[in-house]
């Protein structure tokens, strides 16, 4: 008898957040009544096909421990690294043991509290059947220029057929464990998990997902985000 695939997810909360300015990592500011971090990591546990979230903190993190999800059965951490893909490698390794090649990883980033319960649920039926995995993304609707580095425009990029990725990205288990291999083999940065995944030669399933799932990149986002999700409580 075959066993149904497990989904693990994977919450990447290393970062130092260089671009926000003073004051705590962008992943624990506050929106509304949590930090950003507590809504990502919300919108993964209010999905119940998820088995367990793996957060991966930046080492000396000591605010995490004063977060109610530190106490949650169903979240368990480990320590993370300065690029995205020594955080997802050691997130991977934390659950060597536990997760099976063909299990799913589910990874999101801490910085995207905006993450929609149907976007979820709809990457994880799409993909459930994919020999790949595939990630959340939208199309590119504004008009796109290239800079030569002096600040100016040198043309108009065409837009047709291009995406804007988003997160969570859904791949199995021994699938990214062999990307991010890969990717370190050949020096490769990882900008994203699908990224690592397009290096062995596969192509990830773009499924739609919302422009809301905004990441808090800058501190006026934060403002855009905390209209997001009272609006989302009101119910619009």
């Amino acid at each position: 008898m075959t066993m149904r695939a497990r989904r693990w997810a994977v919450v990447l909360a290393a970062g130092r957040g260089e671009r926000f300015g003073a004051g705590p990592p962008k992943q624990y500011r506050c929106v509304i009544d949590r930090t950003v971090l507590e809504w990502s990591i919300d919108a993964l546990l209010a999905e119940r096909r998820i088995d367990t979230v793996v957060v991966a903190l930046a080492p000396g993190d000591r605010r995490w421990r004063r977060l109610p999800h530190a106490k949650n059965a169903r979240v368990m951490t480990c320590i993370g690294g300065k690029k995205r893909e020594h955080s997802l490698s050691s997130a991977l390794d934390a659950l060597q043991g536990r997760a099976a090649d063909r299990d799913w990883v589910v990874a999101h980033d801490a910085a995207r509290p905006c993450l929609h319960a149907r976007d979820l649920a709809r990457l994880l039926d799409e993909v459930d059947g994919d020999p790949v995995g595939g990630l959340l993304a939208v199309p590119v609707s504004d008009t796109l220029k290239r800079d030569e580095g002096d600040g100016r425009s040198r043309g108009t990029v065409d837009r047709a057929n291009l995406w804007r990725a988003l997160t969570p990205q859904v791949f199995r288990y021994g699938v990214l464990r062999r990307a991010l291999a890969l990717c370190v083999d050949r020096d490769r940065a990882v900008t994203d998990e699908a990224s690592a995944v397009e290096c062995l030669g596969l192509k990830p399933l773009l499924v739609h997902g919302r422009t809301d799932n905004i990441k808090i990149t800058h501190p006026e986002d934060l403002a855009i985000a905390e209209a997001l999700l009272r609006a989302r409580r009101r119910g619009r």
